[in-house]
């Protein structure tokens, strides 16, 4: 089976896990993208307990889906962030929490994402996705500006806590892939660039590629895959409507997400601005055989609607590449 399409789970956390796993195959999914969140993956379990992987896969397997990867977004946010607040208790379980000591907070969340990798082995798979947090995300459009100084040390920082992180990662046999995202470390094209080279290029820390973070930004998803072929380790299917007509802002405005208006909304996949065809094309061009995952944000459609029917749309869009030419009409672009 190539390019299996799966459910990421984040948004089905309310859900027992095995329930998840029901739907997901009743709508023909060929399997998940595990999020360690509500029951779905325990990390502490999964390394404490000799019989919960073992449990997790049986689950899988009665449902006939399959797992290429977990997701740790949650954790992995804790471990760059300043400040590190309430919001961060809403999310993040009680034993990382702790006290809400903000630098005891980091550690933990950094030693959760470790023994994630560790987890991710022991289930059989080789990539996480997360993010990674930021210390300077919130410079972005501030007034008065940061000096340069101030950038440096966010990048380095990152660096610094990140680095025995993939050490781990390394040494498992794992890759974690970081979702590029506004509140992260890298959320657009060139602060990717600065990231990968902040820790060295390693092959240990790549990238999830998830177009609807992009198209907002003005960014071209398509560039973004051809441009870095060697970092898509896992591809996210997220779609984005933009809304700009002189009153909707680019910033949300501080409205609910699907309030008339914002100046964008996460859509159901292929409602939206993605030029998906293209995107699959240039997934073809590079190579890419990995989960296509269905990430389900759309307020304005009921999910047990929409997951059904992404599905169906991206399966019609699993084209085999084709031959030699189909190169020949990207060279310029690559």
């Amino acid at each position: 089976m190539t390019r299996p399409i799966t459910l990421f789970t984040g948004q089905w956390a309310d859900l027992p896990f095995e329930e998840v796993c029901r739907l997901a195959s009743e709508w023909g999914y060929d399997g998940l993208e595990i999020a360690c969140s509500g029951d779905h993956f325990e990390v502490d379990r999964a390394l404490a307990e000799d019989d919960y992987v073992q449990g997790r896969l049986d689950i899988l397997a009665r449902h006939g889906l399959k797992v290429w990867t977990i997701s740790n977004h949650l954790v992995g946010q804790a471990v760059c962030d300043d400040p590190i607040d309430h919001r961060h208790q809403n999310i993040l379980p009680a034993r990382i929490w702790g006290d809400g000591e903000p630098e005891g907070v980091r550690q933990r969340a950094a030693a959760e994402m470790a023994d994630t990798a560790r987890a991710a082995a022991k289930l059989g798979v080789d990539t996480v996705v997360g993010f990674t947090g930021s210390k300077i995300w919130k410079y972005v459009a501030m007034f008065p500006p940061v000096s340069q100084e101030v950038i440096d040390d966010g990048y380095q920082d990152f660096a610094d806590r990140w680095n025995p992180i993939l050490d781990v990662f390394d040494e498992v046999g794992v890759r974690f892939a970081h979702e590029v995202h506004p509140s992260e470390i890298a959320y657009d094209y060139w602060t990717t660039e600065r990231t990968l080279e902040a820790v060295g290029r390693r092959p240990a820390f790549g990238l999830n590629w998830d177009p609807s973070h992009f198209v907002w930004q003005d960014l071209d998803p398509v560039g973004f895959i051809l441009d870095f072929a060697d970092r898509i380790y896992h591809v996210d299917c997220k779609d984005t409507k933009k809304r700009f007509d002189g009153r909707n802002g680019r910033l949300g405005s501080h409205l609910a997400w699907a309030h008339a208006r914002r100046g964008w909304d996460f859509v159901s996949t292929g409602h939206g601005d993605v030029n998906w065809e293209e995107s699959f094309r240039a997934l073809n061009h590079i190579g890419y055989q990995g989960p296509i995952s269905v990430e389900w944000e759309d307020a304005g459609m009921d999910r047990l609607r929409g997951a059904a029917e992404a599905v169906g749309f991206i399966r019609g869009l699993l084209f085999d590449k084709p031959n030699a030419a189909f190169d020949a009409a990207f060279s310029s672009k690559s």
